[in-house]
């Protein structure tokens, strides 16, 4: 038995050391960090400061939850309320997909 345990432990090789990964520093996009201006459609939504995309997108989802205007069945789908219906440019129901390019046409 004593020469099964001494196999054994001449058996387990030493563990490599793991290579360490490059750590690369990811920087936002600047364009994504620009302050935009709405227009004055969706300033009624998100108040007319100038603030990034990420932001402005932000708050039409907050906008969006609070008066519960996310479709009951499908819930990619946003119910445009009087608001949103300018913003949407006349469209009832709207995709979630397209929040980016509608925020694209009222924000400069």
């Amino acid at each position: 038995m004593a020469k099964k345990a001494a196999k054994k432990a001449k058996k387990a090789a030493p563990k490599k050391a793991a290579k360490k990964a490059k750590k690369s520093a990811r920087k936002p996009n600047a364009a994504f960090m620009a302050a935009l201006t709405p227009s004055a459609a969706l300033a009624e939504v998100v108040g007319s400061k100038p603030l990034p995309r990420t932001q402005i997108i932000k708050k039409i989802w907050d906008y969006i939850k609070k008066n519960k205007l996310q479709d009951n069945k499908n819930r990619r789908m946003i119910n445009a309320d009087a608001k949103l219906l300018t913003v949407f440019a006349g469209k009832k129901q709207v995709s979630m997909f397209e929040l980016a390019k509608i925020v694209g046409k009222h924000a400069k």
